[in-house]
């Protein structure tokens, strides 16, 4: 019960206060407060610029700190900025303890960091988790074991309550974890049977049911309490690859990934890539930037590199699937489907966003699709003009404004309803792979080279 409590307590001070994890409040992708600018760029409402190291990982805030993560010569890390000015306050490094494989679009400093709202905790794939102090003083570290995971992990760790949960989906001994945010001692570990997947759990507590955590995996969504990991409930019917983080609309979850329905035959692989005719796919005889290929000899069959037949049938059975966008009712312990809409979801990163009974979808292209929360349909299809790019960033709210970030530097400010339209197409010239912050009138986003505060100057 005290537990609870404390959960509870402490979701409702962060649906009030700051952006202190990835996607803000619970994930929602929904900032409060005034004053944000729709124009901007490098001459216009630029509040300041900050130099990064090189990262993917989105910022998140305190009420006077930028938290980032960053990589650079074979070192991890942590890094604080002066949200008022921008000036790096202090970093902390760690040495990569190993190599994992990661798709083109990770990274190892892609993982977000979260915060307390003075402490900052962060989880390297290529380390395990560490803690600091917002003076920069390392609190505890807890270092991981390899993972098996084809694209390597994305899962952000969230808090809830004292408690430090990791999310961790791989091929096998899959797992989510919580740990005292105070010592890093781990209160409780519950294995999953849930493959690999990328996205960042949320918290949720239906009247009369405990706090839980929810995630949305490998052709699963889950809720696991809060106070032990116990499974709650497990509902089928998500897609085989989950990128895409969960959201809430009331006690609604949203959720969608994709699948293959239709696997390319193995036979049409050897004739590409078997050099030397022997009937499978050796190591030499693919690229090791093909992280999907690099997976199947590494995690699948005998995991001596070579790809055979058996072991690209193992592979399709991972990836396919049928391809969609769920509405799962959490009210009571059972949950029921509410709906599904079955396509144009194809590698599709960003998160969705709700908005005034409206989910907002973007995909590459600048494809910006908005649907009717209660029955999926859909209410507009559009390209969001002049930011036709690729998009891995989150959308987000602030101000009864849709903001989405794009892969070519384009920051568009979309004014949302069944009839959308942009407001306004901001050029920054710098690629944005991490999820802008927007809070208290300013918008803090990480570019491939820096770190930008556009706002409205006193």
């Amino acid at each position: 019960m005290r537990l609870c409590l404390l959960v509870a307590s402490a979701l409702a001070v962060l649906q009030a206060e700051d952006w202190s994890r990835f996607r803000g409040p619970n994930g929602s992708g929904m900032a409060s407060g005034k004053g944000y600018v729709t124009e901007f760029g490098p001459n216009r409402n630029l509040i300041w610029r900050t130099p990064v190291r090189a990262g993917k990982s989105s910022p998140v805030l305190t009420g006077t700190r930028v938290f980032l993560t960053g990589f650079e010569a074979d070192r991890l890390y942590t890094l604080c900025y002066d949200r008022a000015t921008g000036q790096l306050l202090w970093e902390q490094s760690e040495p990569r303890k190993r190599t994992d494989g990661v798709h083109h679009l990770n990274h190892p400093a892609a993982i977000s960091p979260v915060t307390d709202g003075e402490n900052v905790y962060v989880f390297f794939k290529d380390f395990g988790v560490l803690s600091y102090t917002s003076a920069g003083k390392l609190r505890w570290r807890v270092p991981f074991d390899a993972t098996a995971n084809t694209m390597g992990l994305g899962a952000s760790p969230i808090l809830a309550g004292d408690l430090l949960i990791i999310q961790v989906d791989q091929f096998d001994k899959s797992f989510i974890a919580a740990y005292s945010k105070s010592n890093g001692e781990l209160r409780w570990k519950a294995a999953r049977d849930e493959s690999q997947s990328w996205s960042t759990p949320i918290v949720h507590q239906a009247p009369g049911e405990p706090m839980q955590i929810i995630t949305a995996s490998s052709g699963r969504i889950d809720g696991n309490r809060v106070s032990d990991g116990k499974r709650m409930f497990s509902q089928t019917g998500a897609s085989p690859v989950m990128v895409a983080s969960p959201i809430l609309d009331g006690n609604t979850v949203l959720a969608f990934g994709y699948g293959y329905s239709v696997a390319r035959p193995f036979a049409a692989m050897l004739e590409q890539k078997d050099k030397n005719k022997d009937g499978k796919i050796n190591r030499d005889e693919y690229n090791e930037i093909d992280t999907a290929m690099s997976a199947i000899g590494r995690y699948l069959g005998n995991r001596d590199g070579d790809i055979t037949e058996d072991e690209w049938l193992i592979w399709g059975g991972y990836v396919g699937g049928s391809t969609g966008l769920v509405a799962l009712d959490l009210s009571s312990p059972e949950p029921e489907r509410r709906w599904r809409v079955e396509k144009g979801f194809e590698s599709v990163i960003p998160a969705p966003i709700v908005h005034d009974g409206l989910v907002y979808v973007v995909k590459n292209g600048g494809i910006l699709t908005a649907y009717d929360a209660k029955t999926g349909q859909v209410a507009k299809t559009g390209r969001i003009a002049g930011a036709l790019g690729g998009y891995s960033a989150s959308p987000v709210v602030a101000e009864n404004r849709l903001y989405f970030a794009s892969e070519e530097g384009k920051i568009s400010v979309v004014r949302p309803g069944r009839d959308w339209e942009l407001i306004q197409l901001n050029d920054i010239g710098d690629p944005f792979y991490a999820t802008p912050a927007p809070s208290n009138g300013r918008i803090f986003a990480r570019g491939s080279e820096a770190l930008y505060c556009f706002g409205a100057k006193p």
